[in-house]
């Protein structure tokens, strides 16, 4: 199945139904940047990036998607579309999500070499060309790796072991997957959209894919507007769909500790049972007992969640509903 194929049918009130843009010479390169609520930013990030692009005298198409932005950022993108030919524009029906977001834009995008960035320029669009040589050396997959961020030190904390979590899970080590300036080449792209998750990562799932993948370090430049929307909670949410889409690790863990603890619980019961014979009853001792009964309820605890978290996951599978929803495309008119 190609990636055309893979594309989702039609919206039946999409209100731009262009025909198909078959007839038109495929780029070499596409860009695909998720925007939500980044109006003081979208101009200043067009602008460097076309300086950039035209500067590697590459042909190429930006395709920006809005996820369900409430500030006006839908409206600037339409201007860019119009006035810039290589520019097209997806709008969702609403907020689904960054991964979502990249996964519509992979949809559409025409290039043999396929290029994520977001939008808040703390990924400089200048960093391309290095991403590109990368690929033109033979590597399928090229993740930036931002050695020196300008974040908070919790997130930098936070993004750690994400990292170390979704290395582990993806079985292909990197320092930093939660760095959205990537490239790939197109074969890598069409598998990824035909393995339709309904909880997804593209990063990891894209290294799961890949038989070459290569980390560069990139600059990291510090937010100038906004914030970040991947707080804490976000953040540990991605951390069990890392673990559980990728692994089944945690739940053998899980398995092995509940093999452990009965072993032990029997070991100790036994022990008791033989000390009750030789010294006789004892009221000593009730409170460790209830020390080790409240961990082993607590460990049971996070073993009925886990276990939740893989039916969650087969739920969502099953249900079969949309990753996304597309409202309206406004495709490039014209190569230039």
């Amino acid at each position: 199945m190609t990636l055309r194929e893979a594309r989702p049918p039609a919206d039946p009130w999409t209100s731009d139904q262009r025909p198909a843009t078959s007839d038109r010479r495929e780029p070499e390169i596409s860009i695909v940047i998720p925007i939500f609520n980044e109006t003081e930013t979208i101009e200043v990030l067009h602008g460097r990036l076309v300086h950039t692009l035209d500067a590697a005298g590459r042909s190429f198409e930006i395709w920006y998607v809005d996820d369900g932005s409430t500030d006006g950022s839908a409206e600037q993108l339409r201007a860019l579309a119009a006035a810039d030919a290589r520019v097209g524009l997806i709008e969702l029906a609403r907020n689904f999500g960054q991964h979502a977001a990249l996964l519509a834009g992979f949809s559409r995008a025409r290039g043999s070499i396929v290029v994520t960035l977001d939008g808040d320029l703390q990924n400089p669009p200048e960093e391309i060309p290095r991403l590109l040589a990368k690929i033109d050396e033979g590597y399928e997959v090229v993740g930036g790796w931002r050695q020196t961020r300008h974040d908070h030190w919790f997130r930098k904390l936070a993004s750690n072991a994400t990292n170390r979590i979704t290395s582990i899970a993806v079985g292909v080590p990197m320092r930093d997957y939660g760095c959205m300036l990537r490239a790939y080449r197109r074969d890598i792209i069409e598998q990824v959209v035909e393995c339709d998750e309904r909880s997804l990562f593209i990063p990891a799932l894209a290294n799961s894919l890949a038989r070459r993948t290569i980390e560069i370090e990139v600059d990291h430049a510090e937010r100038a507007h906004g914030v970040s929307r991947y707080h804490m909670f976000k953040l540990m949410r991605l951390g069990f769909d890392l673990l559980t889409g990728f692994s089944l690790i945690p739940i053998q863990m899980v398995s092995i500790f509940g093999v452990l603890v009965g072993v032990g619980g029997f070991a100790f019961g036994l022990f008791l049972f033989v000390r009750r014979l030789i010294i006789g009853p004892e009221i000593e001792g009730v409170f460790t007992l209830f020390a080790i009964l409240f961990t082993v309820l607590g460990v049971l605890i996070l073993a009925i969640g886990i276990v939740g978290e893989y039916i969650g996951r087969i739920y969502l599978e099953v249900r079969r509903r949309p990753t996304f929803r597309i409202r309206t495309v406004h495709e490039p008119h014209a190569e230039r």
